[in-house]
């Protein structure tokens, strides 16, 4: 497995105490599908999207191990048309590690990276069923004293065939200091 690296940045709540944090690599792609593969309603993206993002988005991801496992993960991307708002693509926590807070650490240690010192935004999709991803983010609305805004965006009849839940947009932000 590979090396730890967790800022000091990185180590202040509570979960930094049970987790290990860091920026993940190619090594990580594999273990990065499978735990998304575990973690319904989470769709699983191939190995080589997760390699990607393991790779050429890694600094704007975050891989939380315990004991060398792999058992939270978090993707996002600087929006390219608006670098102050970062997209979070998945959030996935492995089903023995949930209860732990590690969803909310895991957004906290990407909003602490010097690289991302400029974000005053979030923004993610959530399907009307993800009541865990809901409260997630309702939560860190409220721990970053910010807006929340929400509308359908991507609907069910019209960008899937009907063949996938409609994926409502939420915006978070701007964000303030409290965490």
């Amino acid at each position: 497995m590979n090396t730890l690296n967790i800022r000091k940045s990185e180590a202040s709540t509570p979960a930094s105490r049970r987790f290990d944090f860091r920026v993940p690599t190619s090594d990580d792609g594999k273990s990065v599908w499978r735990l998304i593969e575990i973690c319904p309603p989470l769709e699983a993206n191939s190995q080589y999207c997760n390699l990607l993002q393991c790779t050429h988005f890694a600094e704007t991801c975050v891989l939380a191990e315990r004991n060398g496992e792999a058992v939270g993960w978090l993707s996002a991307y600087r929006l390219p048309e608006d670098p102050e708002t970062v997209f979070i693509w998945q959030v996935a926590v492995h089903p023995g590690a949930r209860g732990e807070g590690l969803g909310s650490a895991l957004i906290d240690r990407l909003l602490a990276r010097p690289g991302l010192a400029g974000v005053k935004r979030i923004m993610t999709t959530i399907t009307p069923g993800n009541r865990a991803s809901w409260a997630l983010f309702e939560s860190l609305a409220k721990r970053r004293n910010a807006p929340f805004r929400q509308e359908e965006w991507l609907k069910r009849g019209v960008h899937f065939s009907g063949d996938h839940e409609t994926e409502c947009l939420l915006t978070i932000g701007p964000l303030g200091g409290r965490q």
